[in-house]
């Protein structure tokens, strides 16, 4: 075992979990620590809805994400999207479409196969999904979730040969399932701007993942039910203190299915986008309580992937 870790150790690997729980030195680019997300914001109605919200309770939220993906949205409602997070300097990040458990094959379905979820299936499903991108991008949105190794290294080439902004910003889905340090430090280099680890991970494990890598780690305190369904509330100040830069993620438990959304479930959208805004002001207010000095960002911080929108012309 001895020779093990030390092979990690010679390739600039933690040599085991940190069970020592070090304080993370690494911060968002303006020097904040922690910023705030709230996840399946599934459109317009759903996030003007959860924008009021934020408002009536004084909460600071840095980035709204949603589910059911640019390929459900129309040219129409991704802009609305784009000019109400503009307008409150928050970053808006949008699934990208075509994934396994929406295609024709049966194995994302099966016990087995759930793995291969979101992932992409072939040539021309990572054809769709570039194409997702560019939309999204060329309507002003500067942010993306993927769940795919294959689409996350097109990504990066994408950056680099001005098919996507080079400011857009590239979020690893928890989907991704990547839990140990080579692994996400794999996801780094393949082009993830952050990345979301899986959610039942001990503190130990989440300290040695952080010494590997240097991008923000988003990370759900309150995880829907098909995750696991837990509430970490009590560790936040831990977890903000251990992974800086860190993304404190509020989903919500018993959270019905409403992926792929749409107008039919309007209703149940705006309001679970309600209480997870109320959730996130419960999980803020005990950080405030044991952690008071730990520092977040302003609205607009450098880094976020702010929708990029003049007056109603999207700038290109």
């Amino acid at each position: 075992m001895r020779d093990s870790r030390e092979l990690l150790s010679s390739l600039g690997y933690p040599a085991g979990d940190l069970y020592n729980l070090p304080s993370s030195t690494k911060r968002f680019p303006d020097g904040a620590q922690y910023r705030i997300e709230l996840p399946s914001v599934e459109g317009p109605k759903a996030l003007r809805a959860t924008l009021e919200e934020i408002e009536r309770l004084n909460l600071t939220v840095h980035r709204v994400s949603q589910g059911s993906g640019i390929m459900l949205l129309t040219d129409e409602e991704i802009k609305e999207m784009c000019e109400m997070c503009a307008e409150k300097k928050m970053e808006l990040s949008l699934f990208v479409g075509p994934r396994e458990t929406w295609d024709i094959s049966a194995q994302p379905h099966t016990s087995a196969g759930k793995a291969i979820a979101l992932r992409h299936e072939g040539a021309d499903q990572l054809v769709y999904a570039m194409e997702d991108l560019k939309r999204g991008a060329s309507l002003g949105l500067r942010g993306a979730l993927v769940a795919d190794e294959g689409l996350l290294l097109l990504t990066k080439e994408m950056k680099k040969q001005g098919i996507l902004p080079e400011d857009f910003v590239i979020k690893v889905s928890v989907q991704m399932m990547a839990a140990n340090p080579v692994s996400v430090k794999i996801m780094q280099d393949l082009g993830a701007d952050t990345y979301n680890v899986p959610t039942a991970l001990t503190l130990p494990k989440l300290a040695a993942i952080r010494q590997a890598v240097d991008i923000p780690i988003d990370l759900y305190v309150e995880v829907p039910d098909n995750l696991g369904g837990f509430i970490r509330y009590y560790e936040i100040p831990e977890l903000i203190r251990i992974l800086a830069p860190v993304y404190i993620k509020f989903g919500l438990r018993n959270h019905p299915d409403v992926y792929p959304s749409g107008s039919h479930l309007d209703n149940t959208n705006i309001s679970l986008c309600k209480e997870r805004v109320r959730r996130a002001k419960i999980g803020m207010q005990m950080m405030e309580r044991y952690y008071p000095e730990a520092v977040t960002s302003e609205l607009g911080g450098k880094g976020l992937g702010i929708p990029v929108v003049k007056g109603k012309e999207v700038v290109l």
